[in-house]
Formats: structure tokens, C-alpha cells, sequence
């Protein structure tokens, strides 16, 4: 460990009050006072991740161009601009940061005045550095729970087998053996990573295992499905925007580029970017810089990409549907995640793990795997993958057993007088859809697999 890292980590035990996010914070001084300046850097230097000073608010703009800063702390009386215009010009070209100021004087005027100019916080000098210390904690503290609950509503709007499996790929196959030995060269890297794979076979649990066991873990791990999130929306959640930007936006709001910063950002469904949003995106991996919507100013970014597909991109490319210099862009290390039926006797393994699970979320009691339905579970195709598993699991729980007839499903293959994969995939496909009275939304969600795959497969057999 580096002297500089000794004495930042000895900061943040020294002082645990002040939350653990102090010590991975960057924050911008803008003071005009050289003894002011020299306080704070004394006082926040030891205990923040990085710490920039500008004399004045000219200084202070060209470093808000280029760096992100998690809260400026500036002087309201300064020569030529007071701080809360200079605040309120910043807010309205872009600025997210949490901001601080700092008075001597503490008249109701310049209170309200900074509160409408986007001030989280106000400190009235004089003032001791507990004083500082615990208004930053507290716009760290607030910053984080905004995003960690942005991020959270989200997810919960989304059907995801990582509330269940979380960063582990579960199995000892020698399929998934080698996806785990391949994710584990490649996390502690900064390479961008593709995962390919058809739908439900675990693709955002591998990229949660990235996050996990790279360089960022402490920070956040942010998914998006891109497929989810209607066309006309799509950048305004990604790169955020600004108050007014469009019908609608009431107030400023950062995008999930910036919920990510310093972490992951897993891009889910990449083929379903609208070819608009895919030029903005290529820029953004290109410069490392987002502009929100309705913004003059680009806002520099730190991320981890990843992205993940159940789409062939080279053939959405030739049809130009998805743009080339993106593809290659993102295609610098490709991990393909294998279908369930490719995984020997992880099928089992992960039926017991939902099994024992579920049971406990469901307050129902596990029903018995036994050997008939063992081989059955090895005999299937699995054309749902993982997700149509766990939706197995869930739905023998809530009845009480595993569906009739479900112990004579058998693993087809060309030879088969049942008929080519194929063939089963379409035959339990309608199946399915007859038992949900021909609802596809009701039939996705049981067999685990999206809506647009269903669509998709009806369109291929004119049903």
C-alpha cells in the first residue's frame, strides 16, 4: 500500500462518524480566501478519495468540464461573483454535484437564495472541521441513498434470477467452469466485456460476478435492460437531464451513467438501443463523458461496461439495425453464456438451490425431488433456460407438485421420433400458450423467456 493510501485509509478510521463514503468521494473548494483554501484542504485532504482547490469561479468552471465532483464546497463572497449565481448558472447548464456554501453572513436572504440556486447545505463561518465533516457526510449519505434507490425501484420493475443467485454462476459443468474461469481473468481488467447468450441463461448474474470481482465492487453495480425502457425515454434515463429539458421534466435528474459512477454499468438487451440512442452511447465510450438532456455541459465519467445480448449482433449489423463502429466497439472480450441443456447435471443442482429458496420467500414447504422427476429435469430441453427453471420450481411450490406429466418430458435430438429441437421448443411454446388462453404476456412469464421472443417465434410459424 502507498503512503498516500496509508494515510487516506488512516483518515477514514480515525474518523468513522463521518460515514464510509467520505473516503471514496472527490470534492472541488472554491474559495478565494488562500487560508480558507489551505483549512480545508488540511481538514478533507487525508479523509476524501480526491480534493481539488480553484481561487475563483472561472477556475472552478474548467474543472467542472473536466472532472465529476461528488460536492463542491464554495464561498458565497468572492471577487467579480458571488457563489449563489455562480451556483444557479452552474445548475442550469448541468450541474448534479451536491454544493455547500459558505457565509460569514447569516441573513434569511442569502439562505433562501441559496437554497433556490441548488444548495444542499449551509456553514456559517467561523466554523470548526467537525462542522464541515458532518455536513459533506451528510450529502454523501444523501446522494447515496437517492441513487441506491433509484437503482433499487428499478430493478424492481424487472424480472431478474440474481435476487436469487446474486453474483454466483452456480454448477461444476465444465461449460460453466470455463465461463467462471473466464470471468475471473478478465474482472480485475477495465476491458469492456460482451456476454452472449440466449435469454435466461444467466447473463446478468455473470455480470454481477464482474462487478464483484473487479477493482469496484464497493461502488455500484447499475443494470439496465435497454429493451424495457420505451425508445422516446431512453436517453433521459441513461444520460439524465436537466429541469425543463422536455414536457415533463419538472426537476433535474442524473441518468444511470451517472448512478454507476466509479462502478458498473451492465447494459442489458444491447440490441433493442434505438440507432439514435447507439450514436450518443458509442460517444460516451469513445470520451467517457455523458451530456444529459437539455444540458451545455458534457459531465466526465468513470465506468465499467458491460454489455449483453440474446441477439445475433453481426447479423444486426448487415441489416442495419445496429451500428458497426458500436459493435466492434463493445466486442473487445466476448463471454458466451452456454444454454441450460449444454450444462450436464447443473440442472439439478440449480432446481434444489430454487427449491430451498423459494420455499422460504413463499412460506410454503419444498416438494421432494425425486428420482423421476431428477430425470426428467436431465431429460428436458429447457428451452426458457435457467429463468424457465426457476419458474418451474415456483410453480410446483404454489400447487403443491410438479406439473402432470412433467416426469415423461424427454430431450429430443435430430434423430428422435419426437421430432427435432425444434419442433419441441414450438410444440411447448403453444403448449404453454394454450394453458394461458392465449395471453403471451402470461406465457413469457412462465416459461422465463421475453415477450418480443414469443412475438417472435409466432411471426416465425405464422401462428
Amino acid at each position: 500500500m502507498t503512503t498516500e493510501a496509508v494515510r487516506k485509509s488512516r483518515g477514514s478510521e480515525e474518523n468513522p462518524e463521518f460515514g464510509p463514503w467520505l473516503a471514496q468521494a472527490s470534492i472541488l473548494v472554491v474559495d478565494d480566501e488562500p487560508g480558507m483554501r489551505n483549512f480545508l484542504v488540511r481538514t478533507l485532504g487525508p479523509r476524501c478519495k480526491r480534493l481539488d482547490e480553484a481561487a475563483d469561479t472561472e477556475e472552478a468552471s474548467r474543472m467542472l468540464d473536466s472532472h465529476h465532483y461528488d460536492v463542491v464546497i464554495l464561498d458565497n463572497i468572492m471577487p467579480g461573483r458571488n457563489g449563489v449565481d455562480w451556483l444557479a448558472e452552474q445548475r442550469d447548464i448541468g450541474l448534479f454535484s451536491d454544493a455547500i456554501l459558505m457565509t460569514a453572513y447569516a441573513d434569511l436572504e442569502t439562505a433562501i437564495r441559496a437554497l433556490r440556486a441548488g444548495a444542499v447545505d449551509f456553514i456559517l463561518k467561523p466554523f470548526r472541521s467537525n462542522q464541515l465533516l458532518n455536513a459533506v457526510a451528510r450529502c454523501l449519505d444523501r446522494m447515496q441513498l437517492q441513487r441506491e434507490n433509484y437503482v433499487l425501484r428499478y430493478e424492481l420493475h424487472t424480472t431478474s434470477d440474481h435476487l436469487l443467485l446474486r453474483d454466483k454462476l452456480i454448477g461444476e459443468s465444465g461449460a460453466i467452469q470455463k465461463v467462471r474461469d473466464t470471468i475471473a481473468r478478465v474482472a480485475p481488467l477495465p476491458t469492456t466485456v460482451l456476454l452472449t447468450g440466449q435469454s435466461g441463461t444467466g447473463k446478468e448474474v455473470a455480470a454481477r460476478s464482474l462487478h464483484s470481482l473487479s477493482e469496484r465492487a464497493e461502488k455500484a453495480f447499475v443494470p439496465v435492460n435497454c429493451g424495457a425502457i420505451p425508445p422516446d425515454m431512453i436517453e433521459s434515463e441513461l444520460f439524465g437531464h436537466l429541469k425543463g429539458a422536455f414536457t415533463g421534466a419538472e426537476s433535474a435528474r442524473e441518468g444511470l451513467f451517472l448512478h454507476a459512477q466509479g462502478g458498473t454499468l451492465f447494459l442489458d438487451e444491447i440490441g433493442e438501443l434505438p440507432l439514435q440512442t447507439q450514436t450518443k452511447l458509442l460517444r460516451a465510450l469513445e470520451d467517457r463523458r455523458v451530456r444529459p438532456v437539455g444540458s451545455e455541459r458534457e459531465i466526465p465519467v468513470d465506468l465499467r461496461f458491460v454489455f449483453a445480448t440474446n441477439a445475433d449482433l453481426e447479423k444486426l449489423v448487415e441489416r442495419g439495425a445496429f451500428r458497426a463502429d458500436l459493435y466492434f466497439r463493445i466486442n473487445v472480450m466476448q463471454i458466451h453464456l452456454p444454454p441450460l441443456c449444454e450444462r450436464d447435471r447443473d440442472v439439478l443442482e440449480l432446481a434444489a438451490l430454487f427449491m430451498r429458496k423459494l420455499s422460504q420467500q413463499l412460506g410454503m414447504p419444498p416438494v421432494p425431488i425425486d428420482e423421476a422427476v431428477r430425470g426428467a429435469l436431465m431429460r428436458y430441453d429447457w428451452p426458457g433456460n435457467v429463468r424457465e427453471l426457476r419458474n418451474l420450481i415456483e410453480r410446483t411450490l404454489i400447487l403443491g407438485d410438479f406439473p402432470e406429466g412433467f416426469g415423461n418430458a424427454r430431450r429430443s435430438s435430430p434423430a428422435s421420433p419426437g421430432g427435432t429441437l425444434a419442433d419441441v421448443e414450438r410444440n411447448h411454446i403453444q403448449s404453454v400458450l394454450r394453458d394461458a388462453d392465449g395471453d403471451r404476456e402470461e406465457a413469457a412469464r412462465r416459461l422465463g423467456i421475453s415477450r418480443k421472443t414469443i412475438d417472435r417465434k409466432c411471426a416465425a410459424w405464422n401462428a
